[in-house]
């Protein structure tokens, strides 16, 4: 099963919410006065709109770098891949996504390495034409309600 599942994507249409100011993790003052300002996901999370894509992370072999099977990838194509990036690439058939090592370039491969111990390391090397960087991953989305779809209060 592959671990990433890429998703349309349609960018059309601003998706404007109010963004709260400066959430603290303390106790806020209740004399506190609460900012406002409008936050729309596809101008703050999407720099390169022609070459961005979503996708869906499937699995566990990067959960050790916050990544749970369900989360939402923002992915950027226009990105070149730089060491201890986490891409997204086209690999056996089928997507993946890993860390990006490229400390063994002068050896000619670089390593695709998971955030799970459990799963294994891939040695790419410069002759591999099954292989192919889709891009990099430039944000996740995670759900943390977990009980279901909750119904709106409003």
């Amino acid at each position: 099963m592959p671990t990433v599942t890429i998703l349309p994507s349609a960018f059309s249409k601003p998706l404007s919410l109010d963004c709260a100011l400066g959430v603290k993790a303390g106790f806020p003052s209740p004399a506190e006065s609460y900012e406002v300002e409008p936050l729309d996901f596809n101008h703050d999370m999407i720099e390169h709109p022609d070459t961005t894509f979503y996708a869906r992370a499937n699995g566990d072999s990067m959960i050790g770098a916050g990544i749970d099977s369900g989360d939402l990838l923002v992915v950027d194509r226009s990105l070149e891949a730089q060491n201890g990036d986490i891409v997204v690439v086209f690999y056996n058939q089928e997507f993946t996504m890993k860390y990006y090592d490229d400390s063994h370039l002068q050896d000619g491969y670089i390593e695709l390495k998971p955030a799970n111990p459990k799963y294994p390391v891939f040695k790419i090397t410069n002759d591999q034409t099954n292989f192919r960087i889709w891009g990099v991953v430039v944000y996740t989305i995670k759900r943390r309600y977990n009980r279901g779809i909750r119904k709106s209060r409003f």
